[in-house]
């Protein structure tokens, strides 16, 4: 549910180090059967008798030393051992942690026995991937890729959206008045989770927009694979040599103001290099160079990074290591932010 950030980990920290020193001035331990007293939220060590996935719970109680197995719905959780003393126990929720027709139950388990204790353990925070078409009109159907979409509320800019249907991967929903340049958010009972990308701002997503496109002299390929691509269902592949290209086409468009800049994401099989070549600018410029690796990364551009272009006309991408490498292309579209 939430990130973890610097000051958390050092309350971890704190709480193992208190955890730790107990057991060690405590000269009693249990020697049986462990018992489980209590589950607090590690973030702010607060009492919790529900928890999400992805979020570190303490466990409290006696007995944990020596812990062989610590199950969340019968679910076998991974835990780090030394996060564990007698009396405290520190283990992350595993998303993959059933949380329908399940016992909402946790256990652990020692060479001593096995502490039983009610825990529900409620379904992980919506992981919204995607949706398509990203310029999709007012009024007009999108579908929303993701997961754990369970009884799921779509809102665009705030706006709850109609849905026509949806299952625990997909949604299909009709995008309300005034979407234009907002974005989709999806949330349910145990969080939500908003796409970066807005409505009305795509020049690529599964295929060009009108009048954008990349020739086919390039040699391009185009991959559909949804569990490889960064939006939607396809994305642009190209073996590029060095110091070679991929050339978009040349186009126009002069209404600007309502953007903020450019983006797009890539990435590469390997650790490699390409600069930006925008509106036709060759020359080698460090501030439009960026690295690309084998996950995706967004690459954004503003209007003044740009230099404050009177108009698109073209995206083209040069080849900046020397070598040949393998590229992958997605999500290519406007900033509003």
């Amino acid at each position: 549910m939430k990130k973890v950030n610097f000051k958390y980990l050092l309350g971890l920290l704190a709480i193992c180090s208190m955890a730790f020193f107990s057991a060690c001035s405590d000269d009693e331990s249990s020697g049986g059967a462990p018992v489980i007293e209590s589950v607090s939220l590690a973030q702010n060590d607060s009492l919790v008798e529900q928890g999400y996935a992805d979020n570190m719970y303490i466990i409290r109680g006696k007995g944990f030393t020596g812990t062989q197995k610590i199950y969340f719905n019968e679910y076998d959780t991974y835990f780090n051992s030394t996060l564990i003393t007698d009396n405290v126990i520190l283990v992350t929720i595993s998303r993959d942690t059933p949380y329908q027709d399940a016992p909402d139950e946790l256990k652990v388990v020692t060479a001593g026995g096995t502490a039983v204790f009610s825990f529900v353990v409620a379904p992980p925070a919506p992981d919204l991937k995607s949706f398509q078409p990203v310029n999709a009109a007012d009024g007009e159907q999108i579908k929303i890729y993701g997961s754990f979409f369970l009884d799921p509320v779509v809102t665009v800019g705030g706006v709850e959206a109609e849905i026509v249907s949806s299952t625990l991967t997909e949604i299909i929903a009709i995008l309300p008045a005034g979407s234009q340049l907002k974005k989709v958010k999806v949330t349910t009972i145990s969080g939500f989770s908003e796409w970066g990308t807005a409505v009305g701002t795509a020049i690529y997503d599964d295929a060009f927009y009108a009048p954008w496109d990349i020739e086919s002299w390039n040699n391009h390929t185009y991959v559909t694979d949804v569990t490889k691509a960064y939006q939607g269902e396809k994305f642009i592949k190209k073996s590029i040599e060095g110091w070679g290209n991929l050339q978009g086409n040349w186009a126009w468009n002069d209404q600007l103001s309502q953007y903020t800049g450019i983006h797009f994401w890539v990435r590469s099989d390997d650790a490699a290099k390409l600069q930006l070549i925008f509106n036709g600018s060759w020359g080698d410029d460090a501030t439009r160079q960026f690295t690309t690796s084998d996950e995706w990364k967004e690459i954004r551009f503003t209007w003044e990074q740009l230099g404050g272009p009177a108009a698109l006309q073209n995206i083209t991408f040069k080849e900046f290591t020397g070598a040949t490498h393998n590229y992958y292309f997605d999500n290519f579209g406007y900033t509003v932010d």
